[in-house]
C-alpha cells in the first residue's frame, strides 16, 4: 500500500473519546503514522511481528497491519482506548491474513517475551510536570524487546536518543523531523490547534 493511501485509511480512525492528561494521550497524526509505517515496510521491518507499545486507539498498530504486517500486538493500559482501537480495527476491514491483538498492560513493562520483533511507538513526550523523561522508560522497554524500532520524540531529543541507544549497543539508522498537530482537547490548551516539532527515529538494537 502506498503512503498516500495508507494516510487516507488512517484518517478514518477515531481518536480518544475522553483523553487522560496524565497519560499524555494525544493521537498520532495520520500523516506521521503513514510515513513511519511506510518506511518500516520499505526497510522490510514489517516482515517480523510488530509490537505497538502504548498503542492508544491503534493508529500505528493498524497502520502496520494495513501495510502488510501479518502479526501485530498493541499494548495499552487504558481499557477505553483499547475499546476504541477494536472499533477502529473493525471499521478498517483489515486484510484477511493480518492478525491484530490488543493486550492491556503497562507498555514500559510489556507482558511479552523478548523476541525478534519490530516495535512502533508514540511514547509520552514527558511534557507534563511530574512526567519528565517519560519516553526513556519506553525506550528501555523497547531495547529489551525489539530487533528494530520506530519511535516519535520531541524535537531536540536526538542527542539523548543516540546516547541511550549507544549505551545499549544499538544504532540510530534513520531520523526525520515531523510536524505533529495537536487539536485542543484539555482545559489548559489555549489554541484550537498547535503544531509540535517532533523527530522520528529508526533504531537497530
Amino acid at each position: 500500500m502506498d503512503r498516500g493511501t495508507l494516510e487516507r485509511r488512517l484518517q478514518r480512525l477515531d481518536g480518544f473519546a475522553d483523553p487522560r492528561v496524565e497519560f499524555e494521550q494525544y493521537p498520532t497524526p495520520p500523516d506521521i503514522a503513514a510515513h513511519l509505517v511506510h518506511l518500516a515496510a520499505l526497510q522490510g521491518d514489517l516482515a517480523r511481528p510488530v509490537v505497538d507499545l502504548g498503542s492508544g486507539t491503534g493508529v500505528l498498530a493498524l497502520g502496520a497491519a494495513l501495510a502488510g504486517a501479518p502479526s501485530v500486538v498493541g499494548v495499552e493500559r487504558d481499557a477505553d482506548a483499547i475499546a476504541t482501537a477494536r472499533e477502529n480495527a473493525a471499521r478498517l476491514e483489515l486484510p484477511a491474513d493480518s492478525a491484530v491483538t490488543w493486550v492491556r498492560g503497562d507498555a514500559t513493562r510489556p507482558p511479552l517475551c523478548p523476541s525478534a520483533v519490530t516495535v512502533v511507538s508514540n511514547p509520552p513526550f514527558g511534557a507534563q510536570r511530574g512526567n519528565e523523561h517519560a519516553d526513556r522508560a519506553f525506550l528501555a522497554a523497547t531495547a529489551d524487546l525489539a530487533t528494530v524500532s520506530y519511535t516519535i520524540h520531541n524535537a531536540g531529543s536526538r542527542g539523548f536518543v543516540e546516547s541511550f541507544v549507544a549505551d545499549r549497543g544499538g544504532e540510530v539508522t534513520h531520523a526525520f523531523a515531523a510536524a505533529f498537530d495537536v487539536d485542543r482537547q484539555f482545559a489548559f490548551h489555549t489554541d484550537d490547534r498547535r503544531t509540535l516539532d517532533t523527530e522520528v527515529f529508526r533504531i537497530e538494537w
